[in-house]
């Protein structure tokens, strides 16, 4: 049975709130003692801590910071790793029209990432 986890749920009714493409194709899954949200299959943003933290890449992540957001870091082996997400500014967290240009980021940095994946081959059985 899944836990219940009342800040997820807020975080998915606030992407919800923002609109297109967040309102119809946007779902949490559970992963590594947090969540992943994904939007139209690619994983933009997660949920670690009942912090919401967005999915950078060089392109953005300056911008997040300077709006106060702090980095996603775990330990690893005795160090401290950072991924490449980071949390919102304050105000993203509770209104949607601050949190709907940093959802944007997040979903484009993933797209961009998608489009320079090398395109699967089709394995052929005989």
């Amino acid at each position: 049975m899944a836990q219940h986890n009342e800040f997820a749920e807020h975080a998915h009714d606030m992407l919800a709130a923002v609109g297109a493409p967040f309102d119809s194709g946007t779902h949490l899954r559970r992963m590594c003692g947090g969540q992943g949200i994904f939007c139209d299959g690619v994983m933009f943003a997660l949920i670690a801590d009942d912090m919401l933290y967005m999915k950078v890449d060089a392109e953005t992540k300056q911008d997040f910071l300077d709006a106060g957001g702090l980095p996603f870091t775990y330990e690893r082996s005795g160090k401290p790793r950072e991924m490449s997400y980071v949390s919102l500014p304050d105000d993203a967290n509770e209104d949607v029209d601050a949190l709907r240009p940093w959802a944007h980021k997040a979903l484009a940095v993933t797209n961009r990432a998608q489009a320079r994946k090398p395109a699967r081959k089709e394995s052929r059985k005989r």
